[in-house]
């Protein structure tokens, strides 16, 4: 069975979210503070949030391929550590737990010069594709 391979969404585009590394273990990405921001200037953290649930969906979504399932989300917690007010954020997503029913996967956010923004964990449902909403 081929392995998924990474698609990003139109959010993602729109957030300026590349990816450099993926694999059912670790997905990395990063995103620009730049156009992320609040009203303040400061990288927005929902911005931030939605790097990180990228980043963990789509690791969980290159496992549940493995065994001819998507994923869901069921559960997204994230700690918001400093802002940033530019460069790029880089977030990796680890795999923390990989079932046959569920995926979980540790996400660490950094700035440019490595210093924590946020920490993540988020859970993912395996489905079949054609499972309704």
């Amino acid at each position: 069975m081929p392995v998924w391979s990474i698609v990003p969404g139109a959010l993602d585009e729109r957030l300026g979210i590349t990816v450099t590394e993926q694999s059912a273990d670790r997905v990395a990405a990063s995103m620009p503070v730049e156009g992320n921001t609040q009203s303040l200037g400061r990288l927005h953290g929902g911005a931030t949030a939605a790097l990180a649930e990228a980043v963990g969906s789509w690791a969980a979504m290159i496992h549940a391929s493995g065994y001819g399932k998507v994923c869901v989300g069921v559960d997204l917690n994230i700690t918001h550590h400093r802002g940033a007010g530019d460069g790029r954020i880089h977030a990796v997503a680890t795999a923390a737990h990989r079932g046959r029913r569920l995926a979980t996967y540790d996400v660490h956010v950094t700035d440019d010069d490595g210093r924590p923004i946020a920490t993540a964990r988020i859970t993912n449902l395996l489905v079949d594709p054609d499972a309704k909403p």
